[in-house]
């Protein structure tokens, strides 16, 4: 159990996001400094971990709620720093470009990290109360469709043509994150469309989820304006855009390049331990709480992340995954250390 306090370390990002907000200047980037700085660095010193937890242990392991509450407390954690990012940029005025840019940035990371992410694991449990948690984490950044679409489509699409989620081969992230983005979002509605339609219910009505999420996030934009000041809105939409395409960079490095097989019958081969990168750094495991490990979610999706297995035969991206988004960004970098690794998994 001492072992598992490692994943405290998680909370350091967050911790820089305060910093910065505290004590602005070069310090406003907090959490960028830890997340595309610290992290990518320390992993090409560090050794990777291949262990997997011995499978006699997993229902111990599941019994821990130590995990469960270290999801659960990035709830008050995002929503804190989310005041208190309003709060200083309230009083933009006396904050410089620079700072104004890092601080929305900085805290833009930790709601796609500590909100988006967590989300992503709660929003595969069963309980009730930890799904209205993951909604209430995807809100501030504009994505609450995002527990519709990830699960009924990305998980039954991916490594297709049919999946917006999943990059193409030689695609730059530049245009995935357009094609994903606006993929999801029309997918979801498409789902929910066909969800209500099943289950003999009005489209335009309060049981439409999508209805309701784009007036909770209305709602959360309207809050903002009156407690912080109307100016504040385009700060809170920036923060949120950062936050999203934190998620479509990790999209884009899970499944780069990787197709499932269409088969004589139509259909395609059933997902496997090959379809997904994964990455073995343990820092940037802890940070994303076991995310790296994603052939394994994919072969179970609800599995929680604490008991996520390694396998020899998954693939395994040529760093972590905070240093790939990087690579990513310089697509004929990318394209040159990833495509030969394409072309092995085929």
């Amino acid at each position: 159990m001492w072992k598992d306090l490692k994943y405290l370390i998680a909370y350091i990002a967050p911790a820089a996001a305060f910093a910065g907000l505290y004590y602005k200047g070069y310090a406003s980037f907090g959490s960028i400094y830890v997340g595309f700085v610290l992290i990518p660095l320390l992993e090409l010193i560090l050794p990777a971990s291949k262990e997997n937890h011995p499978q006699d242990q997993e229902a111990q392991r599941l019994s821990i709620r130590f995990f469960d509450w270290l999801l659960y407390l990035n709830l008050p954690l995002v929503f804190a720093l989310l005041w208190y990012h309003f709060e200083v940029m309230s009083q933009a005025g006396t904050l410089s470009t620079l700072e104004k840019i890092g601080l929305t940035c900085s805290t833009g990371l930790i709601l796609g990290t500590a909100g988006i992410n967590v989300a992503h694991e709660l929003g595969h449990r069963s309980k009730a109360f930890e799904r209205i948690l993951a909604k209430l984490l995807l809100m501030p950044s504009f994505y609450m469709h995002f527990i519709i679409e990830h699960n009924l489509g990305h998980h039954k699409w991916v490594a297709t043509d049919r999946d917006p989620a999943t990059s193409r081969l030689n695609e730059p992230i530049y245009v995935f994150w357009i094609r994903s983005t606006l993929g999801a979002y029309m997918n979801a509605w498409k789902l929910e469309a066909k969800r209500l339609k099943r289950d003999g219910k009005q489209f335009l009505s309060a049981q439409n989820e999508m209805i309701r999420f784009t007036f909770f996030q209305l709602g959360y934009l309207s809050m903002l304006g009156f407690i912080f000041g109307w100016q504040v809105i385009p700060w809170a939409l920036a923060a949120g855009v950062f936050g999203f395409l934190m998620l479509e960079s990790v999209n884009y490095i899970e499944h780069y390049g990787l197709r499932r097989q269409l088969l004589p019958n139509g259909s395609y081969e059933k997902v496997g331990l090959r379809h997904s990168w994964n990455s073995d750094h343990e820092l940037g495991r802890i940070f994303l709480y076991e995310l790296t490990r994603h052939s394994d979610h994919h072969y179970k999706a609800n599995r929680k992340y604490q008991i996520l297995r390694r396998f020899d035969e998954s693939p395994q991206l040529p760093v972590g995954y905070p240093g790939s988004i990087i690579l990513s960004l310089i697509p004929p970098l990318w394209f040159y250390l990833m495509n030969k690794r394409v072309k092995m998994m085929a």
